[in-house]
């Protein structure tokens, strides 16, 4: 059975790329367990997520959730340039204002639907002032180097989010493809991961059969429909375990029914056991 790949690490707070690949470069898709927030700057590229497609223009914000399976897809002859940011998701927590979290622009990405934020004159603002500075102090050495990037990374984040929230400066694109039958299918695997889910069950609720079901499950989203649903449940259950359930508890809540069967799994798709991972968290 395939599986998705988890690529990248992350140890700090947050970490930053500024990344150029030529023409000839492909992406498998693949997960990280951090957030990940790419600013595009150049290429002819299309980012796919979780069964949407978006046709990205330059300064487009790519916001992946933890977990989310995406890969970009490089569609002709064309350099593809961006930054990265990879962000802790125990750091973002941390950073709060009363009620005002940090990870609000990725909230409101899963709600709208949309994984891309295009910000009007983005190359001219604030933000981008900030993103250039931060890139710039991860070569430096001067008095306090991790301090300031600490709070020009804070201050990116909160314009961010203020542009996020601003439906006259930030606006959340429609995905430029997508097979409708595919997006509410993810959905109800998404809201149902504890509870039986079979192809058949599929195959009879969303009105196709079961040969055809498969066949467009990894034509759209590049994997089977039980790697993609043991993928998913792995990592609720990561989450769970993290946020302090008992690995039993996870194991049977996000819908394994055998613990031996889930604990190889586990090991198979993070290699680490579950147990380790509930002491190291």
């Amino acid at each position: 059975m395939d599986s998705y790949s988890k690529t990248g690490y992350l140890k700090d707070d947050f970490r930053l790329f500024h990344i150029t690949d030529g023409e000839e470069h492909s992406f498998s898709y693949h997960y990280h367990d951090f957030y990940k927030l790419l600013v595009f700057i150049r290429g002819d590229v299309t980012y796919h997520i979780e069964g949407k497609s978006f046709d990205l223009k330059p300064y487009d914000v790519v916001l992946v959730n933890a977990g989310e399976i995406h890969k970009p897809v490089i569609n002709r002859r064309s350099t593809y340039e961006r930054v990265i940011l990879y962000i802790s998701p125990a750091f973002i927590d941390s950073c709060r204002d009363g009620g005002d979290s940090l990870n609000q622009c990725f909230v409101q990405a899963q709600k709208s639907g949309s994984n891309v934020l295009r910000i009007e004159l983005f190359g001219q603002s604030r933000l981008y002032q900030v993103l250039q500075e931060l890139e710039k102090s991860f070569g430096e050495g001067a008095f306090a180097a991790a301090l300031y990037q600490k709070a020009l990374f804070l201050e990116f984040l909160i314009l961010l989010n203020r542009f996020s929230m601003d439906a006259y400066t930030g606006t959340y694109i429609q995905n430029s493809r997508c097979n409708p039958k595919i997006l509410p299918m993810l959905d109800y695997i998404g809201e149902h991961l504890a509870e039986d889910i079979s192809i058949d069950l599929l195959a009879s609720r969303f009105y196709m059969s079961r040969y055809y079901l498969m066949h467009l499950f990894k034509q759209e989203t590049g994997y089977s429909v039980a790697s993609y649903i043991s993928t998913k449940r792995l990592l609720r259950a990561r989450a769970l375990i993290q946020n302090g359930m008992s690995v039993t508890d996870a194991c049977y809540r996000c819908g394994f029914k055998n613990y031996s069967s889930f604990s190889r799994a586990y090991k198979k798709l993070f290699h680490t056991s579950a147990r380790g991972e509930r002491y190291e968290s």
